[in-house]
């Protein structure tokens, strides 16, 4: 057990939550004001693609990032435009979003991608390189925490205490905060709902995005079908677990990445005299999200005009 939690778990531990915590944030960012957003999922997978593709074309990282911003603000303002300006249920927009996504990324990986594999081309793109913080590196026990760490997963780290600090100490916080409980109130009092919310959708799809690309430039470096892999509706339980909070959802996020670093590393390693099998491993993540998603943690309150 000695040498099951150390560092380099919690180093593992990090990478793993880096695009959870980004998508979870960006469906803060919408559900603070107002618009449910359950298309995590296909904006993380479309976003993924995006930033496999681009980065094929070019062999820039930086181009595949913008590729999949992209993606993520053309999926958010589709989500944006059924819900605020059809009144589309934002759960049926949600759900569509996430098929698009999984047709789309599919069909256009079969079209783009595999025939390059089929010829004999890679389809390995150029990655982000782990950013080197000098002599912070050298502090005791934060090597292996900062080891192999791209400047994606310290954004990941920094932005809940700047979401947080927005949303509670600006004017434009103060307007999510009033909009997302109460728009008619916000109405009358010359808040422009419909700006914050469709600020809000389209600040989650850059988000997703940039979660999706992290998949395909900080982690695997190329894409493949359905690679996002529940993350969308793992992230969005992080979001419930963390009570619509910044840094509430950051930390559930990490939670969930504590445990796909523990299962990678109990794969063939006892627990207690006990080999656990693979699958139930795997699970834990999905179980914990179930939970979440079926409210046995606990009342989560919601913004109270969520869905509205």
């Amino acid at each position: 057990m000695g040498g099951l939690f150390d560092a380099e778990l919690i180093g593992t531990t990090i990478r793993q939550a880096t695009p959870l915590i980004l998508a979870a944030l960006g469906g803060l960012l919408s559900e603070r004001a107002g618009v449910i957003n359950i298309g995590l999922e296909g904006k993380i997978l479309m976003g993924a693609f995006a930033a496999a593709l681009g980065t094929l074309l070019t062999g820039s990282p930086w181009v595949g990032l913008l590729a999949a911003i992209g993606v993520g603000i053309v999926l958010a303002l589709l989500h944006a435009v059924a819900t605020q300006e059809l009144k589309t249920d934002h759960i049926v927009s949600g759900v569509a979003i996430n098929l698009l996504a999984l047709g789309l990324s599919t069909y256009l990986f079969r079209q783009l991608i595999v025939p390059r594999e089929e010829a004999g081309e890679s389809s390995v793109v150029n990655m982000f390189g782990a950013v080197s913080l000098g002599g912070l590196e050298q502090l005791p026990g934060l090597s292996a925490l900062l080891k192999d760490q791209t400047w994606l997963t310290l954004l990941a780290l920094v932005l809940p205490f700047a979401l947080q600090a927005m949303l509670t100490r600006t004017r434009w916080g103060l307007r999510v905060d009033a909009v997302g409980n109460d728009a008619i109130k916000a109405r009358m009092m010359g808040v422009p709902v419909k700006q914050i919310r469709y600020l809000g959708v389209l600040g989650s799809g850059v988000l997703a995005g940039m979660a999706g690309a992290f998949l395909v430039l900080a982690a695997t470096g190329q894409f493949r079908e359905n690679m996002s892999a529940g993350r969308g509706f793992i992230a969005l339980a992080a979001l419930i677990f963390g009570r619509w909070h910044p840094l509430g959802a950051a930390g559930a996020a990490l939670g969930f990445g504590f445990f796909e670093a523990l299962q990678m590393r109990l794969q063939g390693q006892p627990l207690f005299g006990v080999q656990l099998p693979t699958d139930l491993l795997l699970m834990l993540p999905y179980v914990l999200t179930v939970i979440a998603l079926m409210g046995l943690l606990g009342k989560m309150k919601p913004p109270s005009d969520l869905g509205n």
